[in-house]
């Protein structure tokens, strides 16, 4: 079996037929380029490894992914949180382009909080187990930005437009129980048993045909990593714009001090 670098950022483990990678930023586990490019380096690896044939993805800590780590004044750490070399996402959303193009199916399980650009890397397994404590919020319009991570194409797949728009549209946060119960995740688990549930659906998974898995899952999937390339494509040129706004501005020193904005529109 292959044998994992060593990523600063994440730990990579294997049982069996099953790899298992976990985010290592406690307790909120937000993201860079550098942790985005880290899993789909790990992701890499698993497809080229045969007897890997599922992967979970997991988090230290308390939340799955809190999203990006903008900073208080909403200007120069966002760039630099998203991708981690001070050129803004693309790159970030090219390693996120990456990751939905993985061969091998993906199992999440989700924790804790799955925010903004988290929910965005929710999204990219083949499906969640989550926690009834686990939170679901796609919060760009509170910080008065856009969604990206491919979210505008990836979340109505899951859970349909209206129900899609509702979230972006009022950036609230969905439990773990309605999460099931629109599609969102898959199976709800104990909090304690969230990776050991999310472990036995991987490894019922790979106890089937691989190459039988694998050309399944790869018609079904059939041009998604595509279509998130061309999304994010959109996306970017969005916030882009949007990110040079008082409002985007007046929305993340919101989010540091914990208040509610006060948006004005410009």
């Amino acid at each position: 079996m292959t044998a994992f670098p060593g990523f600063a950022d994440i730990g990579v483990t294997t049982e069996g037929h099953v790899a298992t990678i976990e985010i290592q930023r406690p307790p909120h586990n937000f993201f860079d380029y550098a942790l985005i490019q880290q899993i789909a380096d790990a992701m890499d690896i698993i497809d080229g490894d045969p007897l890997l044939r599922c992967a979970v993805l997991c988090s230290a800590g308390k939340s799955f992914c809190a999203g990006a780590n903008f900073g208080s004044d909403g200007s120069s750490s966002s760039s630099r949180s998203e991708n981690g070399d001070g050129v803004r996402a693309p790159h970030l959303y090219l390693e996120a382009v990456r990751l939905f193009g993985a061969r091998t199916p993906i199992v999440g399980a989700i924790q804790g909080a799955a925010i903004g650009g988290g929910l965005g890397l929710a999204l990219v397994p083949d499906f969640r187990v989550a926690a009834p404590e686990a939170r679901f919020s796609a919060n760009f319009t509170r910080l008065g930005f856009h969604p990206g991570f491919g979210l505008t194409h990836t979340l109505p797949g899951l859970i349909g437009q209206q129900r899609a728009c509702l979230m972006f549209y009022t950036s609230r946060r969905i439990k773990g129980e309605e999460a099931v119960e629109w599609g969102l995740a898959d199976v709800l688990a104990p909090l304690a048993e969230v990776r050991s549930t999310a472990q036995a659906l991987a490894a019922e998974i790979a106890e089937n045909s691989p190459l039988g898995v694998v050309e399944t899952r790869a018609t079904m999937r059939a041009g998604l990593a595509d279509r998130v390339r061309e999304t994010t494509d959109h996306e970017l040129v969005i916030q882009n714009r949007l990110r040079e706004t008082e409002d985007f501005r007046e929305g993340v020193r919101a989010m540091a001090e914990r208040r509610v904005p006060e948006f004005r529109g410009v």
